[in-house]
């Protein structure tokens, strides 16, 4: 059962809240968020903050801590094959409470529907809080190009 190696990016400063479904294998190799290198992540959120593609971990958690963006998963633990979101099963969640305690989060974002299943499954109503559901910026989803993506995320999360 592989388990999340990578501890949630945020502080007392962090408004919003973004939260994955579990690591990819090239993630968890990383021990960061959205380490494969086809994921749009970091692309969306240069793109929406006007600044350069955060490259190594210390500058992509400076970003995040810097535009108050808080980010972790939702689950903490299950079995998976590979990456494969649809395979997911066995599922322990991360306790987000303790990000909500120390911080100063406003809303809270799901990035993709997989997140979105079990943030409403496990964790709404633990806090209280719906979450907004970001078209996913996984590889995987073929259907969205990097633009709709953008636009998505930049109409979601209200022009940050």
């Amino acid at each position: 059962m592989p388990i999340h190696n990578i501890q949630p990016v945020y502080d007392e400063n962090s408004r919003i809240l973004i939260l994955g479904s579990f690591p990819s294998v090239k993630s968890r190799e990383m021990k960061f968020f959205y380490g494969h290198p086809q994921n749009r992540f970091w692309k969306i959120m240069a793109h929406l903050y006007g600044e350069e593609i955060p490259q190594s971990i210390p500058e992509k958690k400076d970003f995040l801590l810097r535009n108050g963006i808080a980010v972790w998963d939702v689950i903490g633990s299950c079995d998976i094959k590979g990456s494969a979101d649809s395979s997911i099963s066995n599922i322990r969640t991360n306790d987000i409470g303790k990000i909500l305690k120390k911080s100063k989060i406003e809303k809270i974002y799901v990035n993709g529907r997989t997140a979105e299943k079990y943030y409403k499954k496990y964790l709404e109503e633990k806090t209280g809080m719906k979450a907004i559901e970001l078209e996913s910026s996984s590889p995987a989803n073929v259907r969205c190009s990097l633009e709709m993506l953008i636009e998505d995320w930049r109409e979601k999360l209200g022009g940050q």
